[in-house]
């Protein structure tokens, strides 16, 4: 107990003293201001420093690592990795294969007739459910931890959050997977375009924002107004209610269907018909009378429609700008100024919304570089580079504990239950209560494994695994981001778990 006191008193003080602090490095020279410049670099741009990563970045250089972070050439994963994603049900089975599976397993337990058995039956299905949003979560984890891609992990992150969709809604538990790695991974660094239009044709996206009971004569809009409100446009750019209201009779006929057999047609709407996994466009219940989106006439035709108005809404100015300053305060902070999001938002609209390029202007402006290494991190950001760091690449077999995290730091994976995503403003995360679970996590991830490597199996055994935080990088490199105060700290720990604690808990890993 006298530790555990030590070490809380300890984070006490260096938090008091260090936010007035934090960011005064030791030395002034040209070097080592160059060092911690690489050092913001790959912390804003990855998941979090670490030392493999860094390797790679000295050995490549800062422009060829860059370059290849934003035009990354292969998915590859350290084997131990791929082979733990690939042995998971939920990375076996397409979206319509669990989806029709859980529904066939649904409707027999819904017709057992003695209540004892059909609740038990019911139970299977839920927990079943369950198990398939925990292993999807672990797929993502593991791709954060690992990948040599991090910046495509980043805003696999960023864009998820962006167009968020919630996991406790009908059986979007099973989808989350698919929708992560087909429709946001996929298209992470790609064109906004591309990306826009594989959120639109995902059944977790239709089914969380309604669009499945949109159709001609019973019209849904709440798809329709986000798309405007938080996917492109943003508030208060322009559009109006008569925009949101054509938009959503351009989406009628856009839902889902399980069932093998298309649906009845009339002869002249079969060719009209689009049906491709669980994602279908049915011009049976399409509006196919003409509409005037933002200025534009859109003739009534079917499916077309919807891609013509994806690119309407993906050339306006607004887009341009409410996407490239949401990127902005991801990777800068809270207020990015304006002449760097206008640059952004030139770069956007010069190259038909390609991310990379969007990105490759905000990573060159000298107001990131003014401002790397000054972004308070979000829970996720905090808890996937505190075992970056602790652990580099020894690979974790059980993500449990960081599920368990991030949830207690009310950032969990797909649990965010409304459209616009967890908020990346600093004044959302660093309340008083907040920081206090952080050092509690901070304590679990630097004073042991933490269970993360001991498998969620019954006969499990726990490997043996020591978080190594003051290693060669930080001798190296990372003490120079150290001010006096965390310095004088780290010194008077009592023990390699209590400097563990100090660091996790500083002001500069905050940030």
């Amino acid at each position: 107990m006298r530790r555990v006191r030590t070490a809380a008193f300890s984070i006490s003080g260096l938090v008091l003293a260090g936010f007035v602090s934090a960011g005064t490095a030791h030395a002034e020279d040209a070097g080592s201001s160059q060092t911690v410049r690489d050092l913001a670099l790959v912390d804003s741009v990855s998941w979090g420093v670490n030392p493999s990563t860094m390797a790679v970045f000295h050995t490549l250089g800062r422009e060829k690592w860059l370059q290849m972070q934003l035009h990354p050439t292969s998915n590859m994963l350290p084997k131990a990795v791929q082979a733990q994603i690939d042995g998971m049900p939920v990375s076996q089975k397409s979206a319509l294969d669990l989806t029709t599976d859980f529904d066939t397993q649904s409707r027999a337990a819904n017709q057992i007739v003695d209540p004892d058995q059909k609740a038990a039956a019911q139970k299977a299905v839920q927990d079943g459910m369950n198990d398939m949003v925990r292993q999807a979560a672990t797929a993502s984890i593991l791709r954060a931890l690992y990948s040599p891609d991090q910046l495509r992990e980043r805003m696999t992150w960023f864009w998820f959050n962006h167009f968020n969709v919630h996991q406790y809604k009908a059986n979007l538990r099973i989808l989350m997977g698919d929708y992560e790695d087909k429709a946001i991974r996929s298209h992470a660094l790609g064109r906004f375009r591309d990306l826009l239009t594989a959120t639109l044709r995902h059944p977790a996206m239709i089914r969380y924002l309604d669009n499945a009971d949109n159709a001609v004569g019973h019209i849904n809009e709440n798809y329709a107004r986000e798309i405007m409100e938080l996917h492109t446009m943003g508030v208060g750019s322009g559009y109006t209610q008569k925009d949101v209201e054509e938009l959503a009779r351009i989406l009628t006929g856009v839902s889902i269907d399980a069932k093998p057999d298309n649906p009845k047609l009339k002869p002249q709407q079969q060719p009209l018909l689009l049906r491709d996994g669980l994602f279908e466009f049915n011009p049976a219940r399409h509006d196919f009378g003409d509409k005037v989106l933002l200025g534009d006439t859109v003739k009534g035709r079917g499916y077309g429609e919807v891609e013509e108005a994806i690119a309407i809404l993906c050339k306006q100015p607004a887009t341009a700008r409410h996407v490239s300053r949401q990127l902005a305060i991801y990777f800068a902070g809270d207020t990015p100024p304006s002449p760097l999001v206008d640059r952004m938002a030139q770069t956007f609209m010069r190259t038909d919304g390609d991310i990379a390029s969007v990105l490759d202007t905000l990573f060159h402006s000298p107001e990131f570089v003014a401002l790397s290494g000054s972004r308070f991190k979000d829970p996720v950001r905090y808890v996937f580079s505190a075992v970056r760091l602790a652990y580099d690449s020894k690979v974790i077999v059980n993500s449990a504990p960081i599920q368990n995290w991030l949830n207690r730091l009310a950032e969990g994976l797909y649990n965010h239950q409304t459209p616009d995503g967890y908020a990346m403003t600093s004044s959302a995360w660093n309340g008083s209560g907040e920081m206090m679970t952080r050092f509690e996590i901070a304590r679990q991830i630097g004073s042991n494994s933490a269970g993360l490597f001991k498998a969620a199996t019954a006969d499990a055994v726990d490997q043996p695994a020591f978080p190594l935080l003051e290693n060669g990088l930080y001798f190296s490199s990372l003490h120079l981001k150290l001010s006096a105060p965390t310095q004088t700290a780290l010194d008077k720990a009592i023990s390699p778990q209590d400097w563990n604690t100090l660091f996790l808990s500083s002001p500069e890993f905050m940030q």
